[in-house]
């Protein structure tokens, strides 16, 4: 299903009592974070902030931080979709490396999702396949308070990695390379985030027109080229 129909309405909610609120739950946010710009779903109570950077997952109620979080997050061969999603299932009692409760969101190319872990030493890494890994104390009281439905705003740099992608690879840095390619002229294949033939082909038709190696491979010289070098 295309991610276009998975688009979250937004507007801007600035988010000036955070002090107070995060005080109240026993954490104080940094000065960013309490004085920052949200850009907050409109027509929604609840919804998930996920910071990539901070590895922090809050959760907000009437554009108010009111609980914050500690997560793992992907690889850097499998990193964290960035893009704004929702959640679309809930399911309790996973158990082994999903922990006590499930949630799924909406990517469109592949199985992601917040959950509980059975190692939660690793909670604040880069050591998942994608999905978002919480302790399990912490997953099932967020699971308590939101539902089916609720925005999930994942924030972050697709490109934070530059890692190679070839054939098979799927996330949001596949998806920048697919826009980019698509409004070069190169690409009319499908924007879903996986790296197949199609991107495989346009990507050597823009190689062969840049004068680059003709790999289908995008390493950082194509990068460049693309102009999407950090």
């Amino acid at each position: 299903m295309p991610a276009t129909r998975f688009r979250i309405m937004m507007r801007a909610i600035t988010v000036v009592v955070g002090w107070v609120a995060a005080i109240a739950i026993g954490c104080t946010p940094s000065p960013a974070l309490a004085e920052r710009t949200v850009n907050a779903p409109s027509n929604t109570h609840s919804f998930i902030v996920v910071d990539t950077n901070q590895n922090r997952l809050t959760l907000y109620e009437a554009g108010v931080p009111v609980q914050m979080y500690s997560v793992g997050l992907g690889r850097p061969a499998s990193p964290t979709p960035i893009g704004e999603w929702q959640i679309t299932d809930k399911q309790r009692d996973w158990g082994g490396g999903f922990g006590t409760r499930w949630m799924r969101i909406n990517v469109p190319w592949g199985i992601y999702g917040i959950h509980g872990t059975n190692k939660p030493h690793l909670v604040g890494g880069d050591v998942s396949s994608g999905c978002i890994r919480m302790r399990n104390q912490d997953v099932e009281q967020l699971y308590d308070r939101v539902g089916v439905g609720t925005p999930v705003v994942i924030e972050g740099n697709p490109l934070r990695y530059s890692r190679r992608l070839e054939y098979g690879n799927i996330g949001s840095d596949v998806l920048l390379v697919q826009d980019r390619l698509r409004r070069l002229g190169y690409y009319q294949g499908p924007r879903d985030g996986k790296f197949g033939s199609a991107t495989e082909e346009a990507l050597k038709k823009f190689e062969a027109a840049k004068g680059l190696p003709v790999d289908g491979v995008v390493g950082i010289v194509d990068y460049r080229a693309l102009g999407l070098e950090e």
